[in-house]
């Protein structure tokens, strides 16, 4: 992973030192309210329900044992000794202090961590595939993309103040798992016809309030190219952009008013002014980043084991385990091993200060000491040898680490909602957990096959329930908490944007809808047909029909 060098450090340690006179000023009455508002949200600092909330940065997912070990601290000193892994691979803490948190950034900054541009009108964190790296149907390594992006990103005068928010996803696979197509601008890295690496550039996708898959407005673009013509596409939207309305401020507004075809000429227009500048990037540069993203740690091995294949025969949960939370890698001897963060009755992507420790213990011992985060809200360990599945497994089952449902419907998605989030209109987590205990049968869950499905509390869609193959949306409906219900929903490659079922229900009601969906479905089904595949094939009617049966007659 990136390590910094004497400038990282000095940026991270001088932007603390600013923010805690500022925190200082706040609280002796010298910057009012909305004067340190700006201020605390360039550092990550939100003002939630019941506390403030920091997001931490964890750029592209990735992160060190030693990095991982000083969270687990920071929730035992300042916060309730537990933190939130959200699905822009970052982590939150719920409970700090206002006056504490410039000595959590002093600590982060220990450890090449920080908050910085976690929120505001900035380029926020640059996300991409959790098994980037590793992943067998990879094209090219993105974090090398990603880190230039990120150092260029970091601090730019220029996209300091945008009309809102600015997210970027970069895929380097044949599958996309970063979701390329629902950011402000997506990379996807691909093969051309002569096998030169070239880029496809989505613009315009995002989710919210208006979801709206992006569009490609270049279909070829040379690797070299990813600065200077991402900062043609903002320099449009930042002289283009709404600044008059908070609901129509996104690129997405902006490139359906002007037509794709339109931004595109316009962006092509301002590349073209620069495209050969100081921004492009050198094959030298490219390898001097990628250096720091080397796969020469991994040993030669078979890609087989004795002692592997006899624990799998001997243990059923083991197997279990394995045939859900244990991937592919493209190193022979080698699997990922995804760490599920959604046992029944925690809220999804929660995990305590112990299991924190737990998982920097696996990673040293069984992943060269480094951990990915998903925009799933799990953990990866990214690089396990064969022979040590059968011992990952067993730490991670004695630290509720190992439940086998990675993928199936209980690995739910599912934002703070309104138990922590000032934003949301309802609740997501206990919906989350009630679902969960009416579905804890894994037998079930396994008979069911691959259903992604996502929460959120509000039309910001932190829960990114526009593209679960169910999606479930806290609405409010005369000052009381209904839940709004989509379908057909998906990310990857062929993302789609789920339909809306019919009238809202009640908290209540959510888990028997979910049931009857899935009855639907099992009535449908053909042989090897996921949920989303019986949807598309045969539409929205037939689950509609069944979940609203009882209210028809």
């Amino acid at each position: 992973m990136y390590i910094y060098d004497d400038i990282d450090q000095r940026n991270i340690d001088e932007r603390v030192a600013q923010y805690r006179d500022q925190t200082r000023r706040y609280l002796a009455g010298e910057l009012t309210e909305d004067e340190f508002r700006p201020l605390r949200l360039q550092n990550g600092l939100y003002i939630q329900r019941h506390a403030p909330m920091m997001r931490i940065a964890v750029p592209y997912g990735l992160m060190n044992a030693r990095q991982l070990r000083k969270l687990a601290d920071i929730t035992r000193r300042y916060d309730k000794g537990y933190g939130h892994f959200s699905t822009r691979q970052n982590f939150q803490l719920n409970w700090p202090k206002l006056e504490d948190t410039p000595d959590i950034l002093a600590e982060l900054a220990t450890v090449q961590m920080h908050a910085i541009q976690t929120s505001g009108s900035c380029i926020r964190a640059i996300t991409t595939d959790q098994f980037a790296g590793v992943a067998p149907d990879e094209i090219v390594d993105p974090r090398p993309m990603i880190e230039i992006l990120r150092q260029w990103s970091s601090f730019h005068p220029e996209f300091a103040g945008l009309p809102r928010k600015f997210k970027l996803a970069v895929s380097g696979s044949k599958q996309d798992r970063a979701l390329v197509q629902a950011h402000d601008i997506g990379l996807e890295f691909y093969l051309d016809q002569a096998g030169q690496l070239a880029i496809r550039v989505w613009v315009g996708g995002g989710l919210g309030r208006t979801p709206i898959l992006g569009t490609v407005i270049r279909e070829h673009l040379e690797w070299q190219h990813a600065l200077t013509y991402c900062e043609a596409i903002l320099r449009v939207y930042n002289l283009y952009g709404r600044r008059d309305n908070a609901y129509k401020a996104r690129i997405k507004i902006l490139v359906k008013a002007l037509g794709a075809e339109e931004f595109a000429r316009q962006v092509e227009e301002e590349w073209a002014l620069h495209k050969d500048g100081p921004s492009t990037i050198t094959q030298a540069e490219f390898d001097r980043v990628a250096s720091f993203f080397s796969v020469s740690r991994h040993e030669t091995l078979p890609d087989q084991d004795a002692s592997f294949e006899s624990a799998r025969a001997s243990h059923p949960a083991f197997a279990a385990w394995i045939k859900r939370n244990v991937h592919g890698h493209k190193v022979p001897g080698y699997r990922a091993v995804t760490l599920s963060l959604k046992p029944t009755g925690v809220a999804p992507g929660d995990a305590t200060a112990e299991q924190l420790d737990a998982m920097a213990d696996l990673a040293e011992r069984y992943s060269f000491g480094e951990l990915r985060v998903s925009h799933e809200q799990n953990i990866i360990l990214a690089d396990v040898r064969l022979g040590d599945l059968f011992a990952v497994w067993e730490g991670a089952r004695a630290n509720g680490l190992a439940t086998p449902n990675i993928g199936l419907l209980t690995d739910i998605i599912c934002c703070p909602g309104g138990d922590f989030c000032s934003l949301a209109n309802a609740k997501s987590i206990p919906i989350a957990e009630a679902i969960q205990r009416k579905f804890d049968d894994l037998d079930y869950l396994h008979d069911i096959g691959d259903i992604d499905l996502n929460i959120s509390g509000c039309m910001n869609s932190c829960g990114h329930h526009h593209v679960g193959h169910i999606g479930v949306l806290g609405v409010d409906k005369d000052g009381s908490e209904w839940y709004q219900v989509t379908i057909g929903g998906k990310q990857g490659s062929d993302a789609s944007i789920g339909t809306v079922i019919g009238p809202s229900f009640a908290a209540d009601e959510i888990p028997g809808v979910v049931g009857k969906l899935l009855e639907t479905y099992v009535a449908h089904r053909s042989e090897e047909e996921r949920f989303i595949d019986t949807v598309r094939r045969i539409g929205v009617a037939p689950f509609k029909a069944h979940v609203y049966a009882k209210e028809a007659a």
